[in-house]
């Protein structure tokens, strides 16, 4: 693990506790079963829905949800009020994931803890879906791509694919987040001073990997008020082309991280409905 001691880093860890204060505020919403786990060597948290049988949890499948936050913040804590009403608009069992954040764990770290996520999932049932928000969506693309066959169906929000922030929406300065930002969390997932060709590696750039036409079913959904919805909704496109059945929707007049945010309470419920009834359409 490294661990680096520097003012930066210091801040990092303040905003990492601010955020979990912040999220201990919000409404949580009952689900029928909560429960921390191992899911093969990742803990992770579990949340079954009121109308699920508890004796048969994944009967109906398992979204894996994958954080958004940089790969730097956020943690299953963070995600709790979302991730209850994910399983309680879809009305299926979610799996949040408390993958590896860097820098103090940098690539590959939080892709190998996908694997082994993604892994325990297929051990419990036949449909897997892996579902991630901003750099989580990445986790989620580049998961499915390294276990073909392994992932029934694919959501991603508002997904942080692109190393090089080279899209015209980066252009944008009086959105949420600017192409700064963006670049300060690839410096933190990626050790480029030690191996420039990081950046281009495909389980970190997945725009380009092998393999984009064996995805299975996938929901793209995008921001309009996001430097990142371009790369989201190229990627829609290349998967459109290739063959994928693959749909997207923008939604509009909301930013980046409008999906588990409360003042944007009325799209980020459309949004989980969207994501249960796609989900509902491949059954």
């Amino acid at each position: 693990m490294h661990v680096p001691e520097d003012d930066d880093y210091r801040q990092t860890l303040a905003d990492r506790e601010a955020s979990r204060v912040e999220a201990s505020a919000q409404a949580k919403e009952e689900v029928a079963w909560v429960e921390d786990l191992d899911a093969s060597g990742v803990p992770a948290r579990l949340y079954i829905p009121a109308g699920i049988d508890d004796r048969k949890p994944y009967d109906n499948g398992l979204i894996v949800h994958l954080h958004g936050g940089g790969f730097v913040f956020n943690d299953v804590e963070v995600h709790d009020a979302p991730a209850r009403r994910l399983a309680n608009r879809t009305g299926r069992s979610v799996l949040s994931v408390d993958y590896r954040l860097a820098p103090e764990h940098p690539f590959p770290a939080a892709v190998e803890d996908v694997d082994h996520a993604l892994a325990w999932a297929a051990s419990q049932t036949r449909f897997v879906v892996a579902h991630g928000d901003s750099a989580g969506g990445n986790l989620a693309l580049v998961g499915a791509l390294r276990n073909p066959g392994l992932v029934s169906a694919l959501v991603l929000v508002y997904p942080f694919l692109d190393p090089a922030s080279a899209f015209p929406s980066y252009d944008a300065t009086d959105w949420t987040w600017d192409r700064e930002e963006a670049q300060w969390y690839w410096g933190q997932y990626l050790d480029l001073a030690s191996d420039p060709s990081l950046a281009t590696h495909p389980d970190v750039a997945p725009l380009t990997a092998p393999g984009l036409g064996g995805l299975p079913p996938t929901l793209m959904l995008t921001a309009e008020e996001d430097i990142a919805r371009d790369e989201g909704e190229h990627l829609l496109g290349v998967l459109r082309a290739a063959g994928v059945h693959a749909v997207g929707t923008r939604y509009l007049g909301v930013p980046h991280a409008f999906w588990r945010n409360e003042e944007f309470a009325a799209a980020n419920d459309l949004a989980m409905r969207q994501t249960g009834a796609f989900l509902d359409s491949l059954a």
